[in-house]
């Protein structure tokens, strides 16, 4: 399968009972549809779909249940925290169906200053197992860190890392790793995690997005995205204003209310039939789903109380 990371990548959310057990009908059903919506690779088991809280064992399902739906290249979420546990679990998220791997910041990182050896080491490890890999800066708010320039080159340089997903929401550094990226010696794909200027980040380098946000709003962010590289840049400004209100509306602090809140703009829009969250994460009051909806109908996605038909399952 080619791996094709220019586009959108929405890192999808994972429907869930009120219990907290993994709804499986609702995956099904919302893979195919967020699949119709036209990205180019789905990102499974990360942040946005509580990658943080499930077991080894769940993620393999969700992966095995994700590739039963789609032909789409899936890139799965790996967080160790070892070197042997992340290379046993690359192992099995391969032989589930991943395509690619999205390798998480790890507690091992957190030093100062850091060891460039260990993140470097760690990447070379997993890269025996023989999958592309993304390597992931990430926001402290959202348990990553920021790489000294001098990392960030020596884990680039590292056989079968393909790209980077930059999600700082800082467009300074943004900038600064862009013109990073385009010095090494093997360019790798530039990818934005920053939902707080999806389409600017464009503007700025990237050329795929890799984001929570792309759960919610897909086919908009596609269809911008698009209109970016044909160069229609007015229809893609007047995407990019719809798309990037709702994003920060999502996005407000709490940060990590992001995640309920996909769900509640889904369940909102008649792709979930639920909004539940694993523990500890907790559900959003009345009045914050009101706004929601609010916001939603502001965007253009709801009309009348009900969702636009292009923003529906099927």
């Amino acid at each position: 399968m080619t791996l094709n990371l220019n586009g959108l990548i929405p890192a999808t959310v994972l429907p869930m009972y009120a219990d907290g057990s993994i709804d499986e009908v609702a995956l099904r059903s919302y893979i195919g549809w967020i699949a119709g919506q036209g990205p180019v690779a789905l990102a499974i088991n990360v942040d946005t779909g509580e990658g943080p809280h499930l077991t080894h064992d769940e993620k393999v399902r969700v992966l095995r249940v994700v590739r039963d739906v789609t032909d789409l290249p899936i890139v799965a979420g790996l967080a160790g925290p070892s070197t042997d546990a992340a290379v046993r679990q690359a192992r099995d998220f391969k032989e589930a169906g991943a395509n690619a791997l999205l390798v998480f910041p790890i507690p091992a990182y957190l030093s100062e200053p850091l060891d460039i050896r260990v993140p470097v080491a760690y990447h070379e490890a997993i890269a025996e197992v023989g999958l592309p890999m993304i390597l992931f800066q990430l926001q402290p708010a959202l348990a990553g860190l920021n790489f000294e320039p001098e990392t960030l080159r020596a884990m680039a340089s590292v056989e079968g890392v393909v790209a980077i997903k930059e999600a700082s929401f800082d467009a300074r550094r943004f900038v600064d790793t862009a013109r990073l990226i385009a010095e090494l010696p093997r360019p790798i794909t530039l990818l934005t995690g920053n939902d707080n200027f999806i389409l600017e980040s464009f503007m700025l380098g990237a050329t795929g997005a890799l984001i929570g946000f792309g759960a919610v709003m897909t086919r908009e962010q596609v269809d911008m995205i698009d209109a970016w590289n044909a160069g229609r840049i007015d229809d893609a400004m007047a995407l990019g204003r719809r798309v990037q209100r709702l994003a920060d509306v999502v996005f407000a602090r709490p940060v990590g209310d992001y995640r309920v809140r996909l769900k509640e703009c889904l369940r909102i829009l008649g792709v979930l039939d639920a909004a539940h969250v694993r523990r500890p994460l907790m559900p959003l009051g009345d009045a914050e789903r009101a706004h929601l909806t609010s916001v939603l109908s502001e965007v253009g996605l709801l009309e009348d109380g009900h969702a636009r038909s292009r923003s529906v399952a099927v």
